[in-house]
């Protein structure tokens, strides 16, 4: 039987993956207007650009060969489920939802399990609160091994828990403590600050990591690039592997590029001004890897 989920790795092909459209998660101008401001966003997005630009984003994902799934419109959800990676983790036993930190949030994980047990993708477990977690904050080093920020949107007890709902499935969950930064209204995952690009190499931002995490990463012969300041606010640091050395990243941070395409990576980019910089969410963020392959 071939199974149709299972990513506890951050690399490898993307197989099938769950998005979720503008036109179901914005919905339309007045919508947009009427939310922006209290979730946080930087400015209000243009709906009907946000349509087009995400018509290019999808295409990218559709041109790697990638199976692309579409979470329907919720109306008990916010401009933010536009961003599928944080309401639920799927591991190699099924899928883990989350209790969002954020706590306009926490209504995606009941339309992510819908949407999942629909296509047989079976649920492993929950977070419950007091524990908070949120899929930005776990990176999966390997099969066996997941590193998570503990921040404003991920706490100690959903990472004990996440943890105990892994069981045998892993070998060793890492919490990494991620710093006060801009204040708890802001949106600061463990991937806002590493992105793996390859099993052996990552982008990150330095100065927001955590010497023992970066010590880490070293020790475990992972090459590290890393993304200059004047390219982190416009989220040259948030990048998705679609497989091993080959990517997808925001227009507009051309030394990060640089660095990366000088690494041997291949890099594909999209206009990020309306669905990704003004609600503070990249490609990564965009997407919900739920089956990825080596190749």
């Amino acid at each position: 039987m071939i199974k149709n989920f299972g990513c506890q790795n951050m690399v490898d092909p993307i197989s099938r993956v769950l998005i979720k459209h503008p036109r179901d998660a914005y919905r339309n101008q007045v919508n947009v207007d009427n939310q922006y401001q209290q979730l946080n966003y930087c400015e209000v997005p243009d709906f009907k650009k946000s349509l087009t630009d995400y018509e290019t984003f999808a295409g990218l994902l559709e041109s790697f060969g990638t199976e692309v799934h579409y979470l329907p419109e919720d109306k008990s959800t916010s401009l933010d489920s536009i961003y599928t990676h944080d309401p639920g983790v799927v591991t190699n036993g099924g899928l883990i939802l989350c209790v969002m930190g954020k706590k306009d949030r926490l209504s995606e994980s009941t339309a992510m399990e819908n949407y999942f047990q629909s296509i047989d993708v079976p649920i492993l477990g929950r977070i419950e609160a007091p524990g908070t977690l949120e899929g930005g904050d776990v990176v999966w080093i390997d099969e066996r091994t997941v590193a998570i920020g503990v921040s404003y949107r991920s706490n100690a007890e959903g990472i004990r828990q996440f943890g105990e709902l892994l069981g045998n499935l892993v070998d060793k969950v890492i919490s990494v403590p991620l710093p006060h930064w801009t204040g708890p209204s802001d949106c600061l995952h463990l991937m806002s600050n590493v992105s793996p690009i390859d099993h052996d190499l990552y982008l990150v931002y330095s100065r927001l990591l955590s010497v023992s995490f970066r010590q880490y990463l070293i020790e475990n012969k992972i090459e590290l690039v890393e993304v200059p300041d004047e390219e982190y606010d416009s989220m040259g640091c948030n990048v998705l592997a679609v497989a091993p050395r080959k990517c997808i990243m925001i227009k507009g941070n051309p030394i990060t590029q640089g660095r990366l395409e000088a690494e041997g990576v291949e890099v594909h980019t999209y206009d990020g001004s309306e669905i990704s910089l003004k609600g503070s969410g990249g490609p990564t963020c965009l997407t919900r890897p739920f089956l990825r392959s080596a190749a």
